[in-house]
């Protein structure tokens, strides 16, 4: 009996300084769409979000929990409850990481349109003011710029003023700011027309059989791309959060 009542303590007390631990964590929460999202590892899948891989930069201390989403706006993201979700779990002096546009520019998609100067400018404001009630610490980033060469090989801005919109409101908010649209354009345009190519979702047929007929996609990351994105988003966070500089790894 005295040997069970020890281990039942024991559990206790490790239990208790686990909870502790976990409380004493800091919790960066990632929102935003496909670019930024977790992608399977199953099934001969290629594809991944910089935000699956921005993890594996740091050590212990601070922990992640990534809710972007395919497919997702500032304005659809709210509407099924994902906001929500990551409201109730944000605790005082955690960060979240916001990064929307590519969808909200999609006129199309009434459920996700979101016009850049009224709609998404509310929308990424209302965020920055929901983190800051919760006593959090929002952090704003830019759209990844995609691959879009014109036929002199010239970069193209497909995102214009949604870019712009996000650094208009970080200034305006004096909230910290990711610039990874303009990081990715600097990169892109030196790699080139065809190495750039190595930075998003290029194969032939065979290459995957997740792409049976091989694919040409211009928007989201491939492993390469993934951590090229996370080597930006370091890089930025050193300027930007240099509190959170001694949870990089070595």
């Amino acid at each position: 009996m005295k040997q069970i009542k020890t281990i039942i303590l024991g559990m206790l007390f490790f239990g208790i300084v686990s909870f502790q631990k976990a409380q004493e964590e800091i919790t960066v929460f990632l929102v935003g769409d496909s670019t930024m999202a977790d992608k399977p590892y199953a099934g001969s899948n290629p594809e991944k979000g910089w935000g699956q891989v921005f993890p594996l930069y740091f050590k212990e201390g601070i922990r992640f929990e990534n809710h972007a989403k395919n497919g997702r706006s500032t304005k659809s993201f709210r509407a099924e409850g994902r906001w929500k979700a990551v409201m109730k779990r944000i605790n005082p002096g955690d960060y979240v990481i916001i990064e929307f546009g590519h969808n909200d520019q999609k006129i199309n998609a009434k459920d996700r349109y979101a016009f850049a100067d009224s709609t998404y400018r509310d929308n990424l404001k209302r965020f920055v003011e929901e983190v800051r009630e919760k006593k959090g610490k929002p952090v704003l980033a830019t759209p990844i710029s995609r691959r879009s060469f014109d036929e002199h090989g010239k970069l193209m801005d497909t995102h214009g003023r949604y870019s712009e919109v996000v650094r208009e409101v970080a200034a305006e908010m004096k909230v910290p700011l990711f610039d990874l649209h303009a990081k990715t354009v600097e990169v892109i345009e030196q790699f080139g027309v065809e190495k750039s190519k190595e930075l998003f979702l290029h194969y032939r047929s065979g290459d995957y059989s997740q792409f049976p007929e091989g694919r040409e996609d211009d928007t989201h990351l491939s492993p390469t791309g993934a951590f090229k994105v996370s080597d930006l988003a370091v890089e930025e966070l050193r300027r930007e959060l240099p509190e959170l500089k001694k949870y990089l790894k070595d």
